[in-house]
Protein backbone atom coordinates (compact mmCIF):
# COMPACT_ATOMS: atom_id res chain seq x y z
CA UNK A 1 0.00 0.00 0.00
CA UNK A 2 3.09 2.18 0.98
CA UNK A 3 4.59 1.44 -2.58
CA UNK A 4 1.43 2.28 -4.73
CA UNK A 5 0.58 5.86 -2.34
CA UNK A 6 4.41 6.90 -3.37
CA UNK A 7 4.00 6.11 -6.96
CA UNK A 8 0.30 7.82 -7.04
CA UNK A 9 2.70 10.70 -5.58
CA UNK A 10 5.45 10.56 -8.03
CA UNK A 11 2.11 10.72 -11.02
CA UNK A 12 0.72 13.78 -9.39
CA UNK A 13 3.98 15.52 -9.70
CA UNK A 14 4.94 15.22 -12.62
CA UNK A 15 1.30 15.67 -13.98
CA UNK A 16 1.83 18.97 -12.01
CA UNK A 17 5.04 19.78 -13.82
CA UNK A 18 3.89 19.25 -16.96
CA UNK A 19 1.00 21.49 -16.55
CA UNK A 20 3.48 24.49 -14.99
CA UNK A 21 6.03 23.78 -17.90
CA UNK A 22 2.96 24.07 -20.68
CA UNK A 23 0.62 26.91 -18.52
CA UNK A 24 3.94 29.25 -17.15
CA UNK A 25 5.72 28.62 -20.72
CA UNK A 26 8.88 27.77 -18.79
CA UNK A 27 11.92 27.51 -21.24
CA UNK A 28 14.76 25.12 -20.74
CA UNK A 29 17.47 27.04 -18.19
CA UNK A 30 14.29 28.82 -16.66
CA UNK A 31 13.81 28.35 -12.82
CA UNK A 32 10.92 25.86 -11.29
CA UNK A 33 8.73 26.45 -8.55
CA UNK A 34 10.36 25.89 -4.98
CA UNK A 35 9.72 23.12 -2.86
CA UNK A 36 7.48 24.94 -0.77
CA UNK A 37 5.28 26.16 -3.68
CA UNK A 38 5.13 22.72 -4.66
CA UNK A 39 4.14 21.43 -1.29
CA UNK A 40 1.32 23.86 -0.65
CA UNK A 41 0.10 23.45 -4.45
CA UNK A 42 0.15 19.37 -3.97
CA UNK A 43 -0.49 19.19 0.06
CA UNK A 44 2.21 16.66 0.61
CA UNK A 45 5.24 16.56 2.41
CA UNK A 46 8.56 18.09 1.30
CA UNK A 47 9.90 14.77 1.73
CA UNK A 48 7.81 13.51 -1.02
CA UNK A 49 8.10 16.37 -3.21
CA UNK A 50 12.38 15.80 -2.73
CA UNK A 51 11.80 11.85 -3.84
CA UNK A 52 9.95 12.49 -7.02
CA UNK A 53 12.27 15.51 -7.85
CA UNK A 54 15.19 13.31 -7.49
CA UNK A 55 13.74 10.93 -10.03
CA UNK A 56 13.16 13.35 -12.23
CA UNK A 57 16.76 15.02 -11.90
CA UNK A 58 18.01 11.31 -12.97
CA UNK A 59 16.30 11.20 -15.91
CA UNK A 60 17.17 14.75 -16.93
CA UNK A 61 14.08 16.39 -16.20
CA UNK A 62 15.23 19.34 -14.44
CA UNK A 63 18.73 20.29 -12.83
CA UNK A 64 19.24 21.72 -9.24
CA UNK A 65 21.85 23.94 -8.72
CA UNK A 66 23.14 24.00 -5.14
CA UNK A 67 21.63 27.43 -3.49
CA UNK A 68 19.93 28.46 -7.01
CA UNK A 69 17.10 25.81 -6.92
CA UNK A 70 15.26 23.52 -9.37
CA UNK A 71 15.60 24.27 -13.62
CA UNK A 72 14.04 22.93 -16.81
CA UNK A 73 16.61 20.60 -17.86
CA UNK A 74 17.14 20.53 -21.91
CA UNK A 75 13.64 19.89 -24.00
CA UNK A 76 15.00 17.23 -25.44
CA UNK A 77 15.51 15.49 -22.46
CA UNK A 78 12.44 16.73 -21.15
CA UNK A 79 10.61 15.08 -24.13
CA UNK A 80 11.89 11.75 -23.21
CA UNK A 81 10.42 12.50 -19.47
CA UNK A 82 7.05 13.39 -20.72
CA UNK A 83 6.86 10.02 -22.95
CA UNK A 84 7.74 8.41 -20.19
CA UNK A 85 5.52 9.51 -17.53
CA UNK A 86 2.72 9.95 -20.01
CA UNK A 87 2.81 6.15 -20.75
CA UNK A 88 2.48 4.90 -17.15
CA UNK A 89 -0.36 6.96 -16.48
CA UNK A 90 -1.77 5.07 -18.75
CA UNK A 91 -3.36 2.27 -16.68
CA UNK A 92 -2.81 -1.02 -14.74
CA UNK A 93 -1.69 -2.74 -18.43
CA UNK A 94 1.20 -0.75 -18.26
CA UNK A 95 2.62 -2.11 -15.29
CA UNK A 96 3.12 -5.55 -17.36
CA UNK A 97 4.96 -3.31 -20.27
CA UNK A 98 6.97 -1.66 -17.75
CA UNK A 99 8.70 -5.23 -16.51
CA UNK A 100 9.00 -6.01 -19.98
CA UNK A 101 10.59 -3.34 -20.85
CA UNK A 102 13.07 -3.51 -18.18
CA UNK A 103 13.80 -6.73 -18.71
CA UNK A 104 14.68 -5.81 -22.21
CA UNK A 105 17.36 -3.60 -21.03
CA UNK A 106 18.37 -6.27 -18.56
CA UNK A 107 19.12 -8.60 -20.86
CA UNK A 108 20.99 -6.58 -23.30
CA UNK A 109 22.84 -5.34 -21.09
CA UNK A 110 24.04 -8.92 -20.21
CA UNK A 111 24.51 -9.86 -23.88
CA UNK A 112 26.76 -6.73 -24.02
CA UNK A 113 28.64 -7.95 -20.77
CA UNK A 114 29.16 -11.49 -22.12
CA UNK A 115 30.74 -10.40 -25.81
CA UNK A 116 33.59 -7.78 -24.53
CA UNK A 117 36.19 -9.47 -22.34
CA UNK A 118 36.81 -6.57 -20.15
CA UNK A 119 33.35 -6.34 -19.09
CA UNK A 120 33.61 -10.63 -18.16
CA UNK A 121 36.42 -9.95 -15.64
CA UNK A 122 34.94 -7.25 -14.14
CA UNK A 123 35.35 -8.32 -10.59
CA UNK A 124 32.35 -7.13 -9.45
CA UNK A 125 30.89 -10.54 -10.75
CA UNK A 126 33.10 -12.49 -7.90
CA UNK A 127 32.61 -10.12 -5.85
CA UNK A 128 28.58 -11.19 -6.20
CA UNK A 129 28.84 -14.74 -6.98
CA UNK A 130 31.39 -15.08 -3.23
CA UNK A 131 28.41 -12.90 -1.02
CA UNK A 132 25.61 -15.05 -2.68
CA UNK A 133 27.37 -17.86 -1.53
CA UNK A 134 27.99 -16.63 1.81
CA UNK A 135 24.11 -16.03 1.99
CA UNK A 136 25.03 -11.84 2.88
CA UNK A 137 22.33 -9.38 1.95
CA UNK A 138 22.07 -9.23 -1.51
CA UNK A 139 19.42 -7.07 -2.76
CA UNK A 140 18.28 -8.24 -6.29
CA UNK A 141 17.79 -4.98 -7.83
CA UNK A 142 21.80 -4.29 -6.90
CA UNK A 143 22.82 -7.58 -9.01
CA UNK A 144 20.66 -6.12 -11.98
CA UNK A 145 22.15 -2.51 -11.41
CA UNK A 146 25.03 -3.65 -12.03
CA UNK A 147 24.49 -5.36 -15.04
CA UNK A 148 23.34 -1.86 -16.66
CA UNK A 149 26.06 -0.02 -15.53
CA UNK A 150 28.61 -2.76 -16.73
CA UNK A 151 26.91 -2.36 -19.99
CA UNK A 152 28.56 1.44 -20.43
CA UNK A 153 24.94 2.81 -21.48
CA UNK A 154 23.70 5.57 -19.51
CA UNK A 155 21.02 6.86 -20.94
CA UNK A 156 19.65 3.15 -20.77
CA UNK A 157 20.57 3.30 -16.98
CA UNK A 158 18.62 6.30 -16.81
CA UNK A 159 15.34 4.58 -18.27
CA UNK A 160 15.97 1.52 -16.47
CA UNK A 161 16.18 3.08 -13.20
CA UNK A 162 13.04 5.23 -13.56
CA UNK A 163 11.35 1.55 -15.01
CA UNK A 164 12.36 -0.08 -11.67
CA UNK A 165 10.41 2.42 -9.87
CA UNK A 166 7.32 1.34 -11.36
CA UNK A 167 8.43 -2.32 -11.32
CA UNK A 168 7.78 -5.36 -9.12
CA UNK A 169 8.60 -4.67 -5.29
CA UNK A 170 10.39 -8.12 -4.40
CA UNK A 171 12.89 -6.25 -6.60
CA UNK A 172 13.58 -4.43 -3.49
CA UNK A 173 14.15 -7.68 -1.47
CA UNK A 174 17.11 -9.64 -0.54
CA UNK A 175 18.02 -12.67 -2.54
CA UNK A 176 17.04 -16.04 -1.03
CA UNK A 177 18.63 -19.31 -0.81
CA UNK A 178 16.07 -20.73 -3.37
CA UNK A 179 17.91 -18.35 -6.16
CA UNK A 180 21.51 -18.95 -5.21
CA UNK A 181 21.83 -21.58 -7.69
CA UNK A 182 20.51 -19.94 -10.90
CA UNK A 183 21.91 -16.80 -9.88
CA UNK A 184 25.52 -18.35 -9.53
CA UNK A 185 24.99 -19.81 -12.93
CA UNK A 186 23.79 -16.18 -14.68
CA UNK A 187 27.55 -14.73 -12.83
CA UNK A 188 29.78 -17.70 -13.75
CA UNK A 189 28.32 -17.69 -17.77
CA UNK A 190 28.70 -13.89 -18.16
CA UNK A 191 32.11 -14.30 -16.67
CA UNK A 192 32.72 -17.25 -19.25
CA UNK A 193 30.83 -15.27 -22.18
CA UNK A 194 28.16 -18.07 -22.40
CA UNK A 195 25.36 -15.38 -23.87
CA UNK A 196 23.08 -18.04 -24.34
CA UNK A 197 22.88 -19.68 -20.88
CA UNK A 198 23.29 -16.44 -19.52
CA UNK A 199 19.96 -15.13 -20.92
CA UNK A 200 18.63 -18.77 -19.68
CA UNK A 201 19.66 -18.34 -16.07
CA UNK A 202 18.44 -14.46 -16.31
CA UNK A 203 15.40 -15.63 -17.81
CA UNK A 204 14.70 -19.01 -14.99
CA UNK A 205 15.33 -16.24 -12.30
CA UNK A 206 12.60 -13.68 -13.46
CA UNK A 207 10.21 -16.65 -14.07
CA UNK A 208 11.00 -17.53 -10.13
CA UNK A 209 10.20 -14.10 -9.05
CA UNK A 210 6.89 -13.76 -10.69
CA UNK A 211 5.99 -17.28 -8.74
CA UNK A 212 6.19 -15.50 -5.48
CA UNK A 213 4.94 -12.15 -5.82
Amino acid sequence: MEQKQSKKMFVQIVKQLRELIATQQIKPGEKLPSERVLCEQLNVGRSSVREALRSLELLGLIETRHGGGTFLADVGQHKLVEILSSFILQGTKSVDDVNATREMHEREAIRIICRNDSLRNLPIWDSLFISIELQDEVIREYLLRECIIASGNRLALKIWMQLVAYSMNILKNYVTEEEKEVLQVLLKSIQMGYEEEAIEAYDDWMHHLQTIT
